[in-house]
């Protein structure tokens, strides 16, 4: 494979193509300055604007959200995993019906793998534009989003619907539900009570590991992070591995199925046959299944890697869900 045959597999940090109305809490205040971004696969945006950069089926969806210092994501769920590591800023995840069950902090590459099942949010609160990587499970990311039935009513009053086929309607272009579409329906009081309240014992101790944590456990070989095995123990129907300097190797290997690179400090080298090309932070790169190639720091100083690859375990549930 040539490198101009592998550029389109690569997308650059500063290549990042946002959308600012990708869900329903667009036009709410507070929500309203978030970004979504689609990396890999046709994520879970309801909104045409979208822009996918790789749609090449995984597995499993790679997505980003970059948001403003006190920006918020609305309370919702999936029905796969929804995995997320801290690129940049300072960020708070938190959860439950309300959004008041429990919370954690999470600073520059620490890891969450948040239960099925629960309605979770995040807020950016540092004091610059942050972004978070994310990796959900399956090539459909679960169907779509799950909202809190007070995140739909919030929305509706500031001129967003979300109809029943998943697509949004702004009022305040003029648009409205098509003829033969339905708004979406709101879960009921019955329906709610499948959305358990998770402890921050349950939550965090089970799903949240720290950075330097898992660098320390990456000092001779890559951590596994999620995985049957991993320190976070599910099959969400992929792996997360950590890679850092002391953990790299410079032999080529291969992979059964395509994976994922997704440096998270300091610059690397990708080398497979036919060509090279370095990532830095932000950077994500998708490896074709069954092609030799290695991955090791091309500078001097931090260096450390997120790698994910998928399983044949079917999305679905995690184990805390």
């Amino acid at each position: 494979m040539t490198p101009a045959e592998m550029e389109p597999r690569i997308v650059r940090y500063g290549d990042l193509m946002p959308c600012k109305t990708a869900f329903i809490d667009a036009h709410t205040p507070g929500s309203d300055q978030k970004e979504n971004f689609t990396i890999i696969g046709g994520g879970v945006s309801e909104s045409p604007d979208q822009h996918v950069h790789i749609s090449i089926p995984h597995g499993f969806n790679i997505g980003a959200a970059g948001q403003p210092p006190k920006c918020r994501n609305s309370l919702h769920s999936h029905r796969t995993a929804e995995v997320f590591f801290v690129l940049s800023g300072r960020w708070r995840f938190f959860w439950g019906r309300w959004g008041d069950a429990g919370e954690v902090i999470l600073e520059e590459g620490d890891i969450i793998n948040i239960p099925t099942g629960i309605f979770r949010g995040f807020e950016n609160i540092g004091t610059d534009y942050g972004m978070i990587m994310a990796i959900l499970g399956g090539d459909d990311a679960g169907g779509g989003v799950i909202w809190a039935p007070q995140v739909i009513e919030d929305a509706t009053d500031h001129g967003l619907v979300l109809g029943e086929n998943g697509s949004l309607y702004d009022n305040k272009k003029g648009e409205s539900l098509p003829d033969g579409v339905k708004p979406m329906p709101l879960l009921t009081d019955e329906e709610l009570k499948e959305y358990p309240e998770m402890s921050p014992m349950q939550v965090v101790g089970m799903g949240v590991r720290r950075y330097w944590d898992i660098v320390c456990l990456a000092k001779d070989a890559p951590c596994k992070v999620i995985g049957e095995t991993g320190i976070i123990r599910d099959k969400p129907g992929f792996e997360v591995d950590l890679i850092t300097r002391s953990s790299a190797k410079d032999t080529m290997h291969t992979h059964d199925k395509p994976s994922v690179l997704m440096p998270m400090r300091g610059h690397w080298r990708v080398t497979w046959d036919g060509g090279h090309t370095t990532l830095a932070p932000g950077d994500t790169m998708s490896m074709p299944e069954s092609l030799p190639h290695s991955v090791v720091p091309s500078m001097t100083g931090e260096a450390s890697l997120y790698h994910i690859v998928g399983t044949d375990d079917p999305a679905g549930p995690t184990w805390m869900g």
